[in-house]
């Protein structure tokens, strides 16, 4: 009797184990031959396609642009003379009516300021270094904005993943509980049976509705970013299986150094400082005064016996700067150069230690990523499919499948996060460390906040 409960118990796992091992081969064939389900799903949106929506729809990018308009507006103007005076001028209009006759004269004059020592060029000099930082920050929003869509874009596709992982889990648990339920009506299985595989299935479930909501979560940040809200979740294109990229630090540094745009925004920021010493001190030169104009003069000129009639006059003058030299301005704009360079010097340093901080997770994705690949996901699969070997020649329990099951996609769920990992690091360091692309563009590099 005991040898022969054995036998049906026996029986009974193996008749569930290898309906849930079909399944489970089945979904495994039907993952690793991605071409045949392409076929009939829709076309998928690509990186590449949400990266040209965010370059239309974002509307930092549009302030960014609005900001360089802006900047070269007060560059013109910077460089325009100032407006002549064109005016009317009564003299000798006296109180008496005797007197007035011989004695008023009109006049219409022109008045024009002449400013000395290049002070336009100057001023256009400063509004120019000025819109060579707008240009830089829109650069940088630029960066910053396809940084975003990217790294959403990973964080998604591993989401996505995740839950067509968590959905054949679901599948293969709802499978089980089905064929443990009919056996249990066949009398060939015991009510825990059927106990322990609807506990999976609930497991299963609460795992695959976390990972819809995750992915739906994702969706919608990478819609903001987009500039998008409205846009309905899509089948994405998975491209976290392609080879990343070989960093060397020294060169990304270099190259860091050379081309970010915070970089140039700093060194704009210096050379804009100069151009405003250079302004000022131009300042105390003095700017010359001319005045012209023709008219008609009723007074009376005794040797000529007759009244003056037409003549013009003459005036010009300069402001001479005995009192203000612009001391006060000159002194001010060079402890702006010394901020300025400061200024830069802290970008340089900020660079550098976020680049330390970035290629430190590369390299620890890259490793992690690699072992998974050569080590813990054929390990896995192979103790799972032993495991499944031995049972199906009853030396193995079932709860070890069970085990080595839950193993292998611990071990897929952990290498989908690394590569997600992996390639938002990729992104940072291909992308000059630029973050947030949903903040004013023109808030400033040091107080940028993160909105990934």
């Amino acid at each position: 009797m005991f040898f022969k409960s054995i036998a049906v118990r026996l029986r009974q796992g193996v008749a569930v184990a290898l309906c849930v091992a079909g399944l489970m081969s089945s979904a495994m064939a039907q993952q690793s031959n991605p071409t045949s389900t392409q076929e009939t799903n829709p076309p998928v949106l690509t990186l590449a396609a949400l990266e040209q929506l965010a370059t239309k729809n974002n509307p930092t990018l549009a302030q960014a642009d609005a900001a360089i308009q802006a900047a070269e507006g007060r560059r013109r103007q910077a460089g325009l003379w100032p407006n002549p005076i064109v005016g009317y001028e009564a003299d000798g209009l006296a109180f008496n009516s005797t007197v007035y006759p011989y004695r008023n004269a009109q006049y219409f004059f022109v008045e024009q300021s002449i400013l000395t020592g290049g002070k336009l060029s100057k001023s256009k000099n400063i509004a120019a270094q000025e819109k060579a930082q707008s240009q830089a920050e829109a650069e940088a929003q630029r960066l910053r904005v396809l940084n975003a869509v990217r790294l959403l874009y990973y964080q998604a596709v591993g989401a996505q993943q995740l839950v067509d992982l968590r959905q054949q889990l679901t599948d293969w648990a709802r499978e089980a509980t089905d064929i443990s339920s009919q056996l249990f009506n066949a009398g060939q299985a015991d009510r825990p049976d059927v106990l322990t595989a609807e506990v999976e299935l609930q497991r299963a479930e609460l795992e695959l509705a976390r990972a819809k909501n995750d992915f739906n979560r994702v969706w919608q940040m990478l819609a903001a970013v987009v500039g998008d809200p409205q846009l309905k979740p899509g089948r994405l294109e998975n491209i976290l299986e392609k080879a990343a990229p070989a960093f060397v630090q020294d060169e990304l540094l270099a190259t860091l150094l050379r081309d970010s745009p915070e970089m140039k925004r700093a060194l704009a920021g210096i050379e804009r400082a100069k151009a405003v010493i250079s302004r000022a001190k131009a300042e105390p030169k003095p700017d010359l005064y001319v005045r012209g104009g023709v008219g008609y003069s009723n007074e009376w000129a005794e040797f000529y016996g007759g009244k003056t009639g037409w003549e013009a006059r003459v005036e010009a003058g300069v402001r001479v700067p005995i009192f203000n030299r612009n001391q006060g301005n000159i002194a001010a704009s060079k402890a702006e150069l010394t901020a300025a360079e400061r200024e830069a010097q802290r970008v340089e340093l900020a660079l550098r230690a976020r680049l330390a901080e970035s290629f430190s997770r590369y390299q620890n994705s890259l490793v992690v990523t690699s072992r998974y690949q050569r080590e813990v996901l054929p390990r896995a699969q192979q103790a799972y499919d032993l495991y499944l070997a031995k049972f199906r020649q009853m030396g193995a329990a079932y709860p070890l499948v069970l085990n080595a099951q839950r193993t292998l996609f611990q071990a897929r769920t952990e290498y989908i996060g690394s590569l997600v990992d992996l390639w938002q690091n990729v992104t940072q360091l291909q992308g000059m460390l630029l973050m947030g692309g949903l903040d004013v563009p023109s808030g400033g590099s040091n107080n940028r906040a993160n909105t990934e």
